[in-house]
């Protein structure tokens, strides 16, 4: 699968903290090369992101609120599909859905491409292990073809889901997605292998 999901484009992956004194993902994919960190600030964030100059930038994070309810479209229709997403009004999810569309509003107004993603979702649908076991899912991901930082030993559920979150980009950009939910309230983008 990696083989086809194009060479040397940079996508960045984020499996954002709601706050900024936890742990944040972050993970660069250039072909089949990843680099990963764990940041902290909004700030930090950003100017990392920008730094490396990304054609899209993947982030585990709700990024809008619902119209109306409780619930986006998007979080129903995926408990439909039977990925079980936290909708941004959930206890505890509010914080993160809005610095989730903090951070994608100054990504946008520097002119990067930003989407919803569901690192679980998308290992469920990419046939990876689903639970939270990290030495399965880098094992995965190594299985996968992925080179640099995802050979160390020790890394964190977040950086993993990071890197999950950044191949689910580069799939977008291969048209290997489809987006869950509508343009007004906000759309979650899942693997879609069968396009």
């Amino acid at each position: 699968m990696i083989k086809n999901v194009n060479e040397k484009r940079k996508v960045v992956g984020i499996d954002l903290a709601g706050v900024e004194n936890r742990p944040t993902g972050w993970a660069l994919l250039r072909g089949s090369y990843v680099k990963i960190l764990t940041l902290y600030s909004d700030k930090e964030i950003l100017r990392k992101t920008l730094e490396v100059h990304p054609l899209i930038v993947a982030i585990d994070a709700p990024l809008t609120l619902p119209r109306n309810g409780k619930m986006r479209l998007a979080d129903r229709e995926m408990k439909k599909l039977g990925c079980a997403v936290l909708p941004p009004l959930f206890p505890g999810m509010k914080k993160l859905t809005l610095r989730g569309a903090h951070l994608a509003s100054k990504m946008r107004e520097n002119n990067l491409e930003v989407i919803e993603v569901h690192p679980t979702s998308s290992r469920k649908l990419l046939g990876l292990p689903i639970i939270k076991d990290v030495e399965k899912i880098r094992y995965s991901l190594l299985k996968l073809g992925l080179k640099g930082d995802i050979k160390k030993d020790k890394l964190t559920i977040h950086e993993l889901d990071a890197v999950v979150a950044a191949l689910t980009a580069k799939l977008h950009l291969c048209g290997k997605t489809v987006k869950v939910g509508d343009e007004k309230e906000g759309c979650i983008i899942i693997p879609n292998l069968n396009v």
